[in-house]
């Protein structure tokens, strides 16, 4: 409830993005590989943005 109204960070936000890349690739993967294989290159772009915020 304390978080109702708190505001998403940038890596929250992008591994959001992230979970729905893939779960889109997941099912494009089914009737059409070429546009998954777009998604999850994006997923993968967004990989890389979210190690450069949180670098460990």
């Amino acid at each position: 409830m304390f978080g109702l109204f708190k505001k998403k960070t940038e890596k929250e936000k992008l591994e959001e993005q992230y979970r729905k890349l893939l779960s889109e690739a997941h099912q494009l993967s089914h009737t059409n590989r070429k546009a998954a294989d777009e998604k999850l290159a994006d997923a993968e772009e967004i990989v890389n943005k979210i190690k450069l915020l949180d670098p460990q």
